[in-house]
């Protein structure tokens, strides 16, 4: 029977993988969450894409190389990570469990691994901040038309110690999820969008994908009804009301020339700026000429464009359109520590787990995302000692072949 190491804690032996988790999370979240949570764009195609990418590759181990001391640590922003995986920003956690985002602070504090926040999240980001106390956190910003409610959220973060700011990038437009307008999604009472509290009043009014609200509640708080933004002809007409993910979200207007520049002068020197939605070399490039930070691959885990590449498949041309200029992150479909073995085998500098944090959260609260992370980190850290990796440096593409549909392998 296998043992523990020294300082392991023992198995949830009703839960060894992330395959497992999410069954059980099936059984902790009512329908709407777990519609909203898991679903992607239309028939889903990409968000499928993203996790079956992985499947792509198989490694290759190198033997008799000394694994007996193993380091899967990183550094980032300033701080020591455990292993090459920060919790990506995902919305609304209190859905999944009432103690939501400062549970997965606080799991991710015990972890020692970064947190990154959504704007439309369920907790301050003081108390979040407060939860993961001192390790770095992330503040995922949606950079609204009207810009004071932006600039607002900055100087918050600012001075709660956050490290920097994802500039989410790809939502011109929010992409169609059929399961949220059939079941008229939205923020149930009593919770709120924590961190636009000003506006909060009809928050949990509010259909994410723009459905009818329910005749129970029609004509309640009227006074606190949001508008979108639209073009009247002659010129943009700017969201209204208080701020709601539906309404406010989605930016249409934002450029390279005079939005990253505007972001920079808010955040900087205290806060770095990275563009988060990156899928093309082309638009890698204009990153790193614009003086972005960083860039995380996302196509924000195949809930916007269906069709899009998957994430791990647009690495690489990012990667090689980078050369090394500023750090490139990714996210979307990691399920397993081999498959964040894959993604930095492929260039990445470290990776973003988003749907399995809230699987562990809706299963156990805090204990749940600490039982995820370590899957995960446990994972990898096997991968690494059985590829002959002892340091996450030592992983290059040289680890890796492709297999095609002909089952055929090439070399990368």
């Amino acid at each position: 029977m296998p043992t523990q190491g020294r300082g392991e804690k023992p198995h949830d032996l009703d839960c060894l993988t992330i395959a497992e988790l999410e069954k059980h999370a099936e059984f902790c979240m009512g329908k709407q969450t777990r519609d909203y949570y898991n679903e992607g764009a239309d028939s889903g195609s990409t968000l499928l894409e993203n996790t079956t990418a992985y499947s792509k590759y198989r490694i290759r181990p190198r033997v008799l190389r000394d694994m007996s001391l193993i380091d899967s640590s990183v550094p980032i922003w300033g701080a020591r990570n455990s292993v090459p995986i920060g919790v990506a920003p995902t919305a609304m956690q209190c859905l999944a469990h009432p103690d939501g985002e400062v549970a997965t602070a606080k799991a991710c504090k015990e972890a020692g691994i970064a947190m990154a926040l959504s704007s439309f999240a369920t907790s301050t980001l003081e108390d979040v901040a407060s939860g993961i106390d001192g390790h770095p956190s992330i503040l995922q910003l949606y950079l609204f038309e009207e810009r004071e409610h932006s600039r607002i959220l900055i100087q918050r973060a600012k001075r709660a110690g956050y490290k920097a700011i994802f500039l989410t990038v790809d939502t011109p437009m929010l992409g169609r999820r059929n399961k949220e307008i059939r079941n008229q999604f939205k923020l149930p009472k009593p919770y709120r969008m924590a961190n636009f509290v000003e506006d909060s009043r009809s928050s949990a009014l509010e259909t994410v994908m723009g459905g009818s609200t329910p005749k129970s509640e029609q004509g309640v708080e009227k006074e606190c009804t949001s508008t979108k933004g639209y073009h009247d002809g002659k010129r943009r007409q700017a969201p209204t009301g208080p701020v709601t993910f539906y309404t406010h979200g989605p930016n249409p207007t934002l450029n390279w020339q005079r939005d990253i520049g505007w972001l920079k002068e808010q955040c900087l020197p205290e806060m770095e700026v990275w563009v988060k939605g990156i899928s093309t070399a082309e638009d890698a490039h204009l990153a790193v000429h614009h003086g972005v930070d960083g860039i995380v691959v996302s196509n924000h885990g195949g809930r916007q464009l269906n069709g899009a590449l998957a994430t791990l498949d647009a690495l690489p041309e990012i990667v090689e359109a980078v050369k090394g200029r500023i750090p490139v992150h990714v996210d979307g479909g990691i399920r397993h520590g081999t498959d964040v073995f894959k993604a930095l085998a492929l260039g990445a500098d470290f990776v973003w787990v988003g749907r399995p944090i809230l699987w562990g959260l809706a299963y156990k609260g805090q204990e749940g995302v600490e039982l995820c992370l370590r899957l995960l980190s446990d994972e990898f850290r096997l991968c690494m000692g059985l590829a002959g990796t002892a340091k996450v440096e030592d992983i290059t593409k040289k680890y890796l072949v492709k297999i095609d549909r002909s089952g055929f392998i090439s070399r990368l």
